[in-house]
């Protein structure tokens, strides 16, 4: 009898992640991508580019340092602000994240909580030591940046970015100067940031190496809806929960005119909800009733969001609805504070008009992004299945001969290299023909495609729907246009003829 297979399983076993430097004992919250997951992350990487580099001709990725100067963190709040409460252990020493510790006892979230607060309520629930059972101590604050010497005395100060945002910042004024002086503007970046998580327990939902895919919109928020087209929110809703909303347990659907109207926020922000929903639920492919916007409350978001709504999804591996992404609005906080320790002038000028430009944050994890593609994506039908979108999945199409020593692997040869000029393709020929099915079912390869003796004779092959393992016989001529269709979805499996 075959053991019961998992997410956590099967991605260690396929090569999708795992934690790092395992022949060591691992460290805490790093983790590496094998073959398989940093094929599936790469793929998300290049969708999100597509989709959100696609809203405007004047988006534009660039890439940044991944460590910067002690002053422009300084003037960005980080070096005061970037912390997370700390509490230890009076017995082991052990320390842990006071908020999550309440979270995961009440459900309930506990950001808003000062430290006198989390005191308190740790007091309350009883709240001790998971390792030893000892009591906490009290509540203290912990910045969470990583610092770096810099050169041969280490007397530059520096620190590991904590999220990519700043290279953007940093890099506004030279890029409105190259890219002719225009509003709207986009700076997206993906890469590296670093945090020093107290304790990072829940996989790669909170990594101390983490990687971010963020847009940042630099805009005149009064003139910013002129450029958007307003009319594809007419009639169309969002997966959202304000503020007003909490304590409900489903998420209604709110038309965007009502959400507007209601909540007061600007057409803008709404339009880029939409456009963040439109990416999970048809780029992504999540299940509608697992997607949903939340609303922080003023207590809640960072201290420089005049607005702030989480993107989260109802993740089975991590106990229910997890932040992977979030829309912010920053106003001009970012640059004014650049300028103002700077003393560079951030301040441009548009048909005459001056301003500090205004931002409109979208930021992604891209690691919980990936997890969150294995857990929705994952069923324990068979061995193990990931029903990943074809635009997704690490290969698109696999090409087996039947058997391995005869003359059908030329053939399934030259149809791999057919189609691998185009696709993402993999040729395979160890073990029996239905243990290659396995194998592409687990690390979702969404079509296998086998060439066997009818194929000799008749110029047919057979190609396999792995989520209904249903097969069909196609010419062998038109498989790079079947191909093309099916990846597209022009044509669905099922409608092959």
């Amino acid at each position: 009898m075959s053991m019961p297979v998992d997410v956590q399983s099967l991605a260690k076993r396929r090569g999708f992640i795992w934690q790092s430097a395992e022949i060591y004992g691992s460290l805490a919250g790093f983790y590496d991508y094998g073959a398989m997951g940093a094929s599936l992350k790469r793929r998300w990487e290049d969708v999100w580019l597509n989709f959100f580099l696609g809203l405007n001709d004047n988006y534009h990725l660039i890439d940044s340092t991944t460590i910067l100067p002690e002053a422009s963190l300084k003037a960005s709040g980080h070096l005061d602000s970037f912390t997370d409460p700390l509490v230890e252990c009076t017995k082991c020493g052990h320390a842990f994240k006071a908020d999550s510790l309440i979270e995961e006892k009440t459900g309930e979230t506990a950001e808003e909580l000062t430290l006198e607060e989390l005191d308190a309520k740790l007091t309350e629930l009883g709240l001790e030591c998971l390792r030893c059972k000892g009591p906490l101590d009290n509540v203290k604050t912990f910045n969470m940046m990583f610092p770096v010497g810099v050169g041969t005395t280490g007397g530059d100060v520096a620190y590991l970015r904590p999220e990519t945002a700043q290279g953007a910042y940093l890099n506004f004024k030279r890029h409105f100067e190259i890219l002719r002086r225009k509003l709207p503007m986009g700076l997206a970046i993906i890469g590296k940031a670093y945090r020093n998580e107290i304790a990072p327990r829940q996989g790669v939902y909170r990594m101390r190496e983490l990687i971010q895919a963020e847009l940042q919109i630099f805009m005149d928020p009064e003139t910013f809806d002129d450029e958007l087209d307003l009319e594809e929110m007419k009639g169309k809703e969002i997966l959202v929960q304000t503020v007003d909303m909490r304590g409900t347990s489903e998420v209604e659907p709110v038309t965007c005119e009502k959400l507007i109207k209601d909540s007061g926020l600007p057409n803008f922000f709404v339009y880029h909800m939409l456009k963040i929903q439109e990416f999970y639920l048809e780029c992504m492919r999540l299940p509608k009733k697992k997607f949903r916007f939340f609303e922080k409350s003023e207590k809640e978001r960072a201290f420089y969001n005049l607005i702030h709504f989480d993107i989260e999804v109802d993740l089975s591996t991590l106990g229910g609805f997890k932040e992977l992404a979030g829309i912010h609005y920053r106003g001009d906080y970012d640059l004014s504070r650049h300028q103002e320790h700077s003393k560079e002038r951030m301040e441009v000028s548009i048909d005459g008009k001056k301003l500090i430009p205004h931002v409109l944050e979208l930021s992604f994890g891209v690691d919980r992004s990936v997890w969150a593609l294995l857990d929705i994506h994952f069923s324990d039908e068979r061995t193990g299945i990931l029903k990943l979108p074809p635009s997704l999945a690490p290969y698109t199409f696999a090409v087996f001969p039947l058997m391995k020593k005869d003359e059908l692997v030329p053939v399934a040869r030259d149809i791999h290299q057919t189609l691998r000029g185009r696709f993402s393709t993999l040729f395979d020929v160890s073990g029996s023909i239905g243990k290659r099915y396995a194998r592409m079912d687990e690390i979702g390869t969404p079509f296998c495609i086998t060439v066997d003796y009818e194929t000799l004779d008749n110029g047919t092959v057979t190609i396999r729907d792995r989520d209904s393992t249903e097969q069909k016989r196609v010419a062998k001529q038109e498989l790079e246009k079947l191909a093309q269709e099916l990846v597209s979805g022009k044509t669905t499996f099922k409608d092959l003829k």
